[in-house]
């Protein structure tokens, strides 16, 4: 992954890393936060947490303008509670991937009343879907995992149909980020959070340009989702003042993803910062 602005680990994060984080903090993931693995969006602030969460997919919905019986994928569909929802909703057929086989075997559980829905255990950056397979593809918070990012954007235009968008849901780096801000929250959130690199909104609409995408829009939703963080932290100091569990496992030597438990406050704070941003990006695939 090439570009000027990419924050990158001092450890290299492999696709194998980032399966070994979900399914390491499998369990923790879904009690502390729930089985939407992504921030919550506070429109009015007076949202819960999974109202906040579903009105993020919710958002997304609508700037993609998903339609009963398009072809969707959700690339990194985590435990498919979000394609599950906008099956549900919105009768769309939704395919989605993953590289976790905990969430893949709890997103394969999962049935749907209306549209479709099937999860697949697999790597996005090696798919073998057809060209101009979907109608739509999304990404909320996967494209951070992927090491080669100018190749998500290219597989994303590859299985789109003409005409067909993409929405990412991530986080990003702040246009000029301080010396500070690198060497204290954005490049050790990348390292504990196994992101192969962190970009900017520059590079992802260089990354989209050079795919073939046009950018249609683009929406800093920084403070609507950053409650997020501070949620998971009171609740995750709440299981370690009650649940024995999560204190042996921040003892535990052999725990290769405890340090998320200080990641989640550097998360919190680059928020505050302004030193990181949450945006949705919406891109377009031209009608040949």
């Amino acid at each position: 992954m090439k570009g000027r602005r990419v924050i990158l680990p001092r450890q290299v994060q492999s696709t194998a890393a980032v399966a070994g984080h979900y399914d390491e903090l499998d369990s923790f993931y879904r009690e502390i936060w729930g089985e939407h693995v992504h921030h919550g969006y506070w429109a009015t602030g007076r949202e819960t947490p999974g109202e906040a969460a579903e009105a993020l997919v919710l958002h997304l919905a609508r700037r993609l303008r998903l339609e009963t019986g398009q072809s969707v994928c959700d690339i990194g569909c985590g435990y498919g509670a979000t394609a599950q929802l906008l099956a549900e909703q919105l009768g769309v057929t939704v395919t989605g991937v993953t590289v976790s086989p905990a969430q893949a075997r709890i997103a394969g559980a999962r049935t749907v009343s209306r549209g479709g829905l099937s999860i697949r255990l697999h790597d996005w950056l090696s798919n073998d879907f057809a060209p101009a397979s979907f109608d739509r593809v999304y990404s909320v918070e996967s494209s951070e995992h992927m090491p080669d990012k100018q190749r998500f954007f290219n597989e994303a235009f590859r299985t789109l149909k003409p005409g067909g968008l993409l929405g990412i849901c991530a986080w990003l780096a702040c246009d000029r980020p301080r010396g500070w801000e690198v060497r204290h929250l954005l490049e050790p959130i990348c390292r504990e959070g196994r992101l192969p690199g962190m970009g900017d909104e520059a590079d992802y609409r260089q990354f989209g340009g050079q795919a073939g995408f046009r950018v249609i829009g683009v929406e800093d939703l920084s403070d609507q989702v950053r409650r997020t963080w501070s949620i998971c932290v009171r609740r995750g100091l709440a299981k370690l003042a009650t649940d024995p569990r999560y204190l042996r496992f921040l003892l535990d030597g052999t725990a290769t993803d405890r340090i998320f438990a200080v990641t989640m406050l550097r998360i919190m704070i680059a928020y505050r910062t302004r030193s990181m941003r949450y945006c949705l990006l919406v891109f377009q695939r031209d009608a040949d």
